[in-house]
């Protein structure tokens, strides 16, 4: 039984890393070219694991290396398919531990907990429509972290700050209490308005949890 040691945002990264080589296999035929190009998306992956470098068995540090051995496009896309068995998945979480990371939100829209698809989940977000607020579920170290703000619709493209990725935005603005317990600030950002897509295309997780600890401070 193959043991997880993949979270989600390290799985996109080589995802991207993957297309790379796809791509230049579609349209490079000079042998050196592609060597680079295998050369640098081998580093890639395992320079996304650098922190954990010292903890990776053989085994795995061998999987990741594989990437770059593929000739043909479809190679690739299997090699792709058998690592969603190594993703580690969000952790568990119930409607009563999301409830008391939001105990001020009266009348609590939760999220269809079912339908998400934990192995392609970095954090859990979702937007009440009605009153057009963004909550936030992140995990770390054993523990959970929930923050909720507005969000407003901008109505234009732009990089969203969590996965850098173009697409509609919306400036989520979150009110902290930084200082005192009687004194309010706020932080803001422009983020992705789509929930799903935010979480297959973030690689790193820098500026997310950036913005998430200063906003549990």
């Amino acid at each position: 039984m193959q043991t997880p040691f993949i979270h989600n945002h390290q799985f996109n990264y080589i995802h991207k890393q993957a297309n790379f080589l796809i791509k230049t296999l579609r349209s490079v035929v000079d042998p050196k070219v592609l060597k680079t190009v295998r050369y640098t998306v081998g580093t890639n992956v395992i320079e996304v694991f650098d922190e954990l470098t010292s903890e990776l068995t053989s085994e795995q540090k061998h999987l990741l290396e594989r990437l770059s051995t593929y000739d043909t496009p479809h190679d690739v896309q299997l090699y792709l398919n058998e690592l969603e068995a190594y993703l580690i998945p969000f952790p568990q979480i119930s409607a009563k531990q999301i409830q008391k990371l939001f105990p001020k939100a009266k009348k609590l829209k939760l999220p269809d907990l079912e339908s998400i698809n934990y192995a392609h989940t970095t954090y859990l977000r979702w937007i009440d429509i009605a009153t057009s607020r963004l909550f936030i579920v992140y995990p770390h170290e054993g523990r959970f972290f929930g923050i909720e703000g507005r969000i407003t619709a901008t109505n234009k493209k732009g990089y969203c700050m969590f996965c850098h990725r173009h697409q509609e935005l919306g400036f989520f603005n979150v009110k902290t209490k930084r200082h005192s317990p009687d004194h309010f600030s706020a932080i803001g950002q422009y983020v992705c308005m789509d929930n799903e897509a935010c979480n297959h295309s973030i690689s790193d997780i820098t500026m997310l949890e950036k913005f998430l600890f200063s906003a549990v401070k």
